[in-house]
């Protein structure tokens, strides 16, 4: 059993879609901390100074402009002529019609600063979608090209013990992507802290804090593990790599296209129940609000409150473990029963 297991280590490492996935893995994540580090800027006494001083040339460019549009309204009144058409019949000399200083924010002005606290369970996000991205292909291609260069049957004649091949080989493939994940997420989190301490704020970083981000971490690991088996899993039934991506262009058309449609032209409430992305915002963000405004409920300001449906990382762990169950289950079932020549 040890001796499979290192050859499959082995054959994992050595196959140059892993190899060049990886390196795309790297340079692509690299490509996002460097854009970031080259867009945030730390706002200091000079950015604040700088940012109020073209507050206040836009607050003056509009009253400027103000004041010009009731000059001209003025004078087409004197004229005689219709002023209601593009003005109101007073030319609105009310003050309180004119800008407000009030009105224009000098935050909006300010450059870009990353907030690591705040905007950091953002990009865990983000690197769990490009993980998955990345242990989809490398699954698939993993056993897919196996069984269709013959590399399986080959194995299996040294290695008769179906189940136990195919457990190794995803045992391997799943330890392989999770050694992967938590080393580039340590570098990950280390690139973006490292952002925020020179390049924008860090702001304060308790215990809680940390325990957040170590637990949407988590969840992103557990989402780049189940999308690898489902591929896995989907490669070995189709015993080849185009059946795990057919599926999954499948899948997403299926599910984000047609499903939405049916549904929202059959009216049904809460459509986006039932599609594949509302799970996959629920598992990150904890729980994801829907909401059905053709349903009006009027609170006691007179407003209209539209009916909520919660959808929770509970219901999306739910989800996703059905979901690569039945696919592994499946790729078991036919392992054992079909013919592998």
């Amino acid at each position: 059993m040890k001796g499979l297991i290192r050859a499959e280590v082995r054959r994992l490492a050595k196959r140059r879609v892993t190899r060049l996935m990886v390196v795309l893995l790297v340079l692509g994540l690299g490509a996002i901390a460097v854009a970031f580090t080259a867009a945030s800027t730390k706002v200091g006494p000079a950015q604040v100074a700088a940012a109020e001083a073209e507050t206040q040339r836009q607050y003056e460019e509009s009253l400027r402009m103000h004041q010009q549009n009731l000059a001209e309204c003025e004078a087409a009144r004197t004229r005689g002529e219709n002023v209601s058409l593009y003005w109101p019949p007073d030319c609105s000399t009310d003050p309180g019609f004119a800008p407000q200083r009030d009105q224009f924010d000098t935050s909006w002005n300010l450059p870009y600063e990353f907030h690591f606290r705040d905007q950091f369970g953002t990009f865990i996000s983000v690197f769990a979608g490009i993980l998955a991205l990345f242990g989809f292909i490398v699954g698939a291609s993993y056993v897919g090209a196996e069984w269709h260069t013959g590399a399986m049957m080959n194995l299996l004649l040294w290695r008769p013990r179906r189940l136990s091949v195919l457990f190794t080989k995803l045992g391997v493939l799943l330890g392989g992507v999770l050694g992967i994940t938590v080393v580039l997420g340590a570098l990950w989190t280390a690139a973006f802290w490292l952002i925020g301490r020179y390049d924008g704020q860090t702001g304060k970083m308790t215990q809680g804090a940390w325990e957040s981000f170590a637990l949407t971490g988590a969840r992103g690991a557990g989402l780049v593990l189940a999308v690898t088996a489902v591929a896995f899993g989907l490669a070995s039934i189709g015993r080849h790599t185009a059946m795990a991506l057919g599926a999954a262009v499948g899948v997403g058309v299926l599910s984000e296209i047609g499903i939405r449609i049916a549904l929202t032209v059959a009216q049904v409430r809460f459509a986006d129940r039932w599609v594949l992305s509302t799970y996959v915002l629920a598992w990150f963000q904890k729980r994801w609000e829907l909401q059905e405004w053709r349903a009006c409920n009027l609170s006691a300001s007179g407003q209209c409150e539209p009916d909520i449906f919660i959808v929770t990382w509970q219901q999306s762990a739910l989800v996703f473990g059905l979901g690569t169950a039945v696919v592994l289950a499946a790729a078991i079932w036919l392992m054992r029963s079909r013919d592998i020549t």
